[in-house]
């Protein structure tokens, strides 16, 4: 059970007094149908180990930890974006590591399962064991409490086939009576082109009595095993309430180096300090943004979110900064960047896509956390320098092409924007510019690894100004209108680096280009529509339909796509006729998907005329604000809120697809009543408001990049009734527009709301 149920007997409006932010977090939310990278116990910020119990190993959907089914097969290290390994099960009684998972799985139960931020506690019915799991970042700390007798075993599969796909090969082997080491090279994938080593060192708070191994089922008395299907076990006679403890430091350079990760960060052998430093580093991460108010549950979620949003991407560098570049023809052990006492500068990581963070992660980590906004960005020109493009999700340390577009050009440009700037914004903007023509990562379709690739339809682009159907190559999601839709948003992002860099010709060329989307514009329709590659509009057209890839568009439809102009929201409204016309199309829209709680349950995301389960139409709540309605902006982002992201139990809250903690960054944003339609890329970033759902906020601001100590929201008369602003002030002065400047923000101050029952539709509504 989470942490917070221990003491929950009911729902009320006031914390119970002790509370940190992190013992509101509940990792068993929405884990009933998990994903590989989703489900996370053992783990810190952003941790290189995300230790957890697997219930089910194959698949990258409906894998991992899943709160419904009925066995634990192994407790791996890894769950990242196409990335896993170091499976580790411990068992009792007749040995039978050699045959497998499925043959040492046991039954559990919830009810002697504790899961909070940095630890889990699972007990295995069918081994009488106690299993508790914390880490550091990059190693885990396992402690197993046997049955009193010999035939106790500690097992790594190394070779077993893990989420993505198989283990190609795998090696172990004892160095000493209390220490094993070895490798699982894991297999490619359709999204990740090479295979990948992920190395390991276990070492043990005692001398095991035995060590020995299998492959392809047979065991094998050896010291050193290695090739496919191949695993190795030690085995420990225990007295009663005697716990054995070993240490699994990982790292994807080398044995050596997962024996400096795990000797720099786990010197000791004390679990339950290990334990709580985790907690604490949670809480402190937890903590930049504080909420008083609200019900339990509106708590509950809002640091399951935060936590979220501070989890899903794995640190792939080693404690020294070293990491594995495999871009090239051979991989290649670098360093990032270190201070001038020898250290990292930042970490490099292992990242799923960053396709719509411009309406989640960007926002919330520029905000409350640069640093990590920062990293990212030492990142992304880091794999520039060696592979030649700026990445859209690196995995096992190449690209990965996933999704569409150029999605660093908004998380780069609302960076440099907002002052994050601890990086080479000249090599940055280099990568941007060669992005954005032919022969960048745009024209790489999804998962398109081809050098010479072309699925993305940048010639196209460039000669027409919108990408056609049907324009050939062999990624997925070739789909031109939303190519086009989302390539016009990052040229005015670019654009705006431009400006901001007073690249004068780059930033009138790209402005330009950002027009793009009135190409794809059917009038006799209201709507964008795809073309043919004659020019022709494609027949068959309806604004939503079934189907994963909607024609012309990508995991969405026309309803949707036809609001992705964040950059030009009077130009938007214009073609639609004027404000009341794109307003009463936009407020259709969400009474047409209100009865579906406004997602459409993966049936292609593509049915729904508003889907908040998927990236596309995240903003579309927020903007009736440029429509001439805040108040509307204040009652769809409520209710989205509260229907759409409020579950708190293992079965709702996230609906399926969070994507790394985009879904829990959404959540926050909608909570604080705080967000930037335009992903805050402009040269002058601001954020909307909307009406909190918590009676005080403070954000701490970071005094390394902002000069203010903390900016607060205030609410009266807050209430899920009250959920319409009726007067604002700012800094102690009448506020009267729906936005305010990141400037206003990180000077720190207050912005303090007044909250009504019915709309004031004077407030906000000022050019």
């Amino acid at each position: 059970m989470p942490a917070l149920c221990l003491f929950l007997a009911g729902l009320s409006c006031t914390a119970p007094p002790g509370l940190r932010p992190v013992d509101y977090v509940d990792p068993l939310i929405d884990s009933h149908k998990s994903r590989w990278i989703y489900f996370s116990s053992a783990c810190r910020p952003f941790g290189m180990v995300n230790l957890s119990p697997d219930t089910w190993v194959q698949g990258t959907w409906n894998s991992g930890y899943m709160y419904d089914s009925l066995h634990v097969r192994c407790f791996s290290h890894i769950h990242a974006w196409q990335m896993a390994g170091i499976p580790v099960m411990p068992t009792s009684g007749r040995f039978r590591g050699h045959l497998g998972m499925e043959a040492n799985k046991s039954s559990f139960s919830h009810e002697k399962e504790f899961v909070t931020p940095g630890y889990h506690q699972v007990y295995l019915e069918d081994y009488d064991i106690k299993a508790e799991i914390t880490s550091t970042v990059r190693t885990g700390f396992h402690r197993y409490t046997f049955p009193a007798g010999e035939d106790n075993y500690i097992l790594f599969d190394v070779g077993a086939f893990l989420a993505h796909g198989p283990i190609t090969g795998a090696g172990i082997f004892r160095v000493n009576d209390k220490e094993i080491a070895g490798y699982s090279l894991v297999g490619k994938t359709r999204r990740r082109p090479k295979d990948t080593f992920v190395y390991f060192v276990a070492r043990f708070d005692r001398p095991f009595e035995r060590f020995a191994g299998w492959k392809n089922g047979e065991i094998l008395e050896r010291d050193s095993i290695k090739g496919e299907n191949t695993g190795g076990y030690v085995q420990f006679h225990t007295e009663a309430d005697d716990p054995v403890l070993v240490k699994v430091g990982i790292s994807y350079t080398g044995i050596a180096q997962a024996r400096l990760n795990l000797e720099t960060e786990i010197p000791h052998w004390d679990f339950d300090r290990i334990r709580k430093e985790s907690a604490d580093e949670w809480n402190e991460w937890l903590s930049r943004i504080e909420v008083e108010g609200g019900t339990e549950k509106q708590r509950i979620k809002f640091y399951t979110d935060l936590w979220h949003a501070l989890l899903g991407r794995r640190i792939v560098s080693d404690v020294d900064g070293s990491y594995c570049d495999m871009t090239g023809e051979e991989p290649v052990v670098r360093k990032v960047r270190l201070d001038a006492k020898g250290q990292p500068l930042f970490p490099q990581q292992n990242s799923d896509s960053f396709w719509g963070t411009h309406w989640s992660l960007n926002i919330l980590w520029a905000m409350a956390y640069p640093g990590v906004m920062d990293a990212f960005c030492n990142n992304f020109v880091e794999i520039y320098e060696h592979g030649g493009l700026i990445p859209r999700g690196p995995s096992g340390g190449n690209y990965t092409f996933v999704m569409i577009g150029d999605q660093a050009a908004p998380f780069i440009a609302a960076a440099w924007n907002k002052g994050i700037r601890n990086f080479n914004i000249e090599k940055a903007y280099e990568g941007l510019l060669k992005n954005a023509e032919v022969g960048g990562i745009r024209d790489h379709a999804g998962y398109e690894h081809q050098e010479q690739a072309s699925g993305g339809g940048m010639k196209y682009y460039l000669e027409r100004g919108y990408i056609p159907q049907n324009i050939g190559g062999s990624g997925f999601h070739r789909e031109g209108a939303a190519m086009t839709m989302e390539y016009a948003y990052q040229d005015w992002c670019v654009a705006q680096l431009a400006l901001a860099l007073g690249r004068t010709r780059d930033h009138e060329r790209l402005m330009k280009r950002s027009q793009n989307y009135r190409n794809l514009w059917d009038d006799s329709v209201k709507l964008i529509r795809p073309r043919n590659i004659d020019g022709s509009w494609l027949e068959d057209f309806a604004p939503v339909g079934e189907g994963f890839n909607m024609a012309g568009f990508v995991e969405s439809n026309a309803a949707i796509y036809t609001n992705f102009v964040p950059h030009d929201m009077p130009g938007l409204m214009e073609l639609f006729g004027g404000k009341q016309a794109y307003r009463d199309f936009l407020n259709e829209s969400f009474e047409k998907a209100s009865a579906n709680n406004f997602i459409a349950e993966h049936a292609g995301h593509s049915h729904s005329w508003v889907d908040y389960e998927n990236q596309p139409g995240t903003q579309m709540a927020h903007l009736f604000n440029y429509a001439g309605a805040p108040w509307l902006s204040q009652k769809w982002v409520r209710e989205v809120k509260e229907r759409t992201f409020g579950g708190i139990t293992p079965y709702e809250g996230y609906n399926g697809d969070e994507d790394q903690g985009q879904m829990g960054a959404l959540g926050v944003l909608m909570a604080i009543g705080l967000f930037s339609a335009d992903g805050g890329a402009s040269v002058e970033p601001t954020y909307e408001i909307t009406s909190p759902i918590f009676d005080r906020i403070t954000i701490h601001l970071d005094p390394e990049y902002y000069p203010g100590k903390k900016f607060v929201i205030t609410s009266r008369n807050n209430s899920a009734e009250n959920k319409y602003i009726q007067s604002a002030r700012l800094k102690g002065k009448p506020h009267s527009k729906f936005w305010f400047t990141h400037d206003e923000l990180t000077r720190g101050g207050k912005l303090e709301l007044e909250l009504g029952p019915a709309p004031n539709k004077d407030w906000g509504t000022a050019e």
